[in-house]
């Protein structure tokens, strides 16, 4: 079995956890609503229906988004991960609607609380799994490069990190007897949801409108500045412009100029460009591909070139100038 296979069967493993742990932890709070009438553990209900509705869409998500590119899908199907995301989001801002509407009605109309301690006691513990399945989501994303993964863990954390601010709140209902900090919790919670829902919606916007990753795009300058560093005796690159990346997933689509010594041959200047974009990748650390596109220097940056064998030089070399991402993204070479 290839790494990429081993790879997306621990992908869908994790989404496949964090959807029987959702459902385990939505059945506990639950639980806990129905056993308390509180507005607070209904909001924290309600976010772990989120979870488990999001899991199950991110699992047919993770799945397709691991097929291979093909004819219809030249550049893989990494994006439906963005598409997770999104969705997620989108749940999670509608649950924050239904929260706020139904805790203004409550906090008008009032609330009975019954067997707090033992639905609070309840609703902890099922915050802590949540805590413990959103950190594992989060370490197992980040490492395998997987959108919805991640936008899985940042959820289930912020349901854990909300479930200990509803634990604090209703102590103090319990201390003070004031029953009407119940449903004000429960839309603090709301508002905090809405915030985590647009984040998502926003985040996967821009990946899916292939808008500029500014991380990405500096990962990418470090490794070419390594790289260039080294000089044209062992890279056969002088330097580098156009530079492009677009994010599929966890697949990392770059495009780039390299300007290589214009008195070397096409076969010479591709091997060496080939060789190059490899070692770009491993440098980068990304998962992907890299599409060069090949220039001559004419002669324009002798005083920046490092080839020792240029027998066509115009002045001597002054020094290897670093690589900055202004130029690295210009469209043409900065004069």
């Amino acid at each position: 079995m290839s790494q990429t296979d081993a790879d997306q069967r621990e992908r869908v493993r994790a989404i496949l956890i964090s959807l029987l742990g959702g459902i385990v932890i939505f059945a506990l709070k639950a639980a806990a609503y129905f056993m308390t009438g509180s507005m607070a553990l209904q909001s924290d209900a309600l976010e772990s229906i989120v979870n488990v509705v999001a899991a199950a869409f991110g699992l047919g998500a993770v799945i397709f988004a691991g097929q291979p590119a093909d004819k219809d899908h030249p550049y893989g199907h990494g994006k439906m991960e963005y598409f997770a995301a999104a969705f997620e989001g989108g749940l999670i801002s509608l649950a924050a609607l239904v929260i706020f509407y139904e805790s203004s009605l409550a906090l008008v109309r009032g609330v009975e609380l019954k067997s707090l301690g033992l639905g609070m006691a309840i609703n902890l513990g099922a915050g802590l799994l949540n805590g413990l399945l959103g950190w594992y989501l989060l370490r197992t994303g980040r490492r395998l490069k997987s959108k919805t993964l991640e936008a899985d863990g940042h959820h289930v954390i912020s349901d854990f990190y909300t479930t200990g601010g509803i634990f604090i709140g209703l102590l103090l209902v319990q201390l003070t007897g004031y029953s009407w900090l119940d449903p004000v919790i429960a839309i603090a919670v709301a508002l905090l949801l809405a915030r985590t829902g647009y984040g998502l919606v926003r985040e996967s916007a821009a990946a899916l409108l292939d808008e500029e990753d500014s991380a990405t795009i500096g990962v990418i300058v470090s490794a070419l500045d390594g790289l260039l560093r080294k000089g044209v005796d062992e890279t056969g690159v002088i330097t580098a412009h156009g530079l492009r990346a677009i994010r599929s997933g966890r697949y990392t689509h770059v495009d780039v100029h390299l300007v290589v010594p214009e008195y070397l041959p096409v076969a010479e200047a591709h091997d060496d460009a080939e060789r190059f974009d490899k070692k770009l990748l491993a440098a980068s650390g990304l998962e992907g591909e890299l599409h060069v596109h090949l220039d001559p220097c004419r002669r324009k940056y002798c005083a920046s070139c490092s080839d020792s064998a240029c027998p066509i030089r115009a002045e001597p070399l002054k020094a290897v100038v670093p690589l900055t991402v202004e130029e690295a993204v210009a469209v043409e070479p900065i004069e």
